[in-house]
């Protein structure tokens, strides 16, 4: 999933400043678990608007934000309170206001929320950033876990010199991924070759933006 935070109201309220009619587009998946952008952000929202002198002429909350061709079917079902407003407001990640964009080329819209990383997710609330889609995964080298995002200096040799008992010099409070990744080794095969391998530079070429990945879909009988 990807994790998002609400941008403050201050910001939002600027980037309205020149719309008096609002269309607030939402999220039913990652950003209504980021409670950033589900049926309460988006009922809060539209509140806040409206006591900020605003007019909001409609609310939408896709399933998922991202899926394009979803997202224009909604809007069609809602286009005339759509039509009504000045601009479109969207509260999920920024791949959600691209799908709206994608759908309306002459409606100006605005990000409400802040795009923030690829969350693995512990608890409700607890989100974390395990993998940054480098493009060319080589976490089987280091016992599944990856150095490339979880050691804040991205390093692929380690660990460092700043490692003190187990923590992050970085981050006194996040465990050191180099003493993950030879905990990680104590159960499954790579150690020894972790202990005598320098490994060269990530070439992160394959992460190299915009991406995308066309394939045919397999149908079920």
């Amino acid at each position: 999933m990807t994790a998002t935070e609400q941008k403050t109201r201050e910001e939002i309220l600027k980037m309205l400043e020149n719309d008096e009619t609002i269309f607030i587009v939402g999220c039913g998946d990652c950003a209504t678990i980021c409670q950033t952008g589900g049926e309460v952000e988006v009922a809060e929202m539209k509140q806040f608007l409206e006591e900020s002198g605003k007019k909001v002429s409609g609310t939408l909350i896709p399933e998922s934000a991202c899926q394009v061709l979803d997202v224009a079917r909604l809007l069609r079902q809602q286009k005339e309170e759509v039509a009504a407003a000045d601009s479109i407001l969207v509260l999920s990640c920024g791949a959600g206001v691209q799908s709206v964009v994608e759908n309306l080329k002459d409606k100006p819209v605005h990000p409400g929320c802040n795009s923030l990383f690829i969350a693995n997710t512990k608890r409700l609330g607890q989100l974390h950033e395990w993998c940054s889609t480098c493009g060319e995964c080589v976490i089987d080298e280091y016992g599944g876990v990856c150095p490339i995002t979880r050691c804040p200096k991205g390093q692929v040799n380690g660990p460092c010199g700043g490692t003190d008992q187990g923590k992050c010099e970085v981050d006194p409070e996040q465990d050191c991924v180099w003493t993950l990744i030879y905990q990680r080794l104590e159960h499954v095969p790579g150690k020894e070759k972790v202990e005598t391998t320098l490994y060269g530079a990530k070439n992160f070429d394959a992460g190299r933006h915009p991406r995308k990945r066309v394939f045919e879909p397999r149908r079920g009988g």
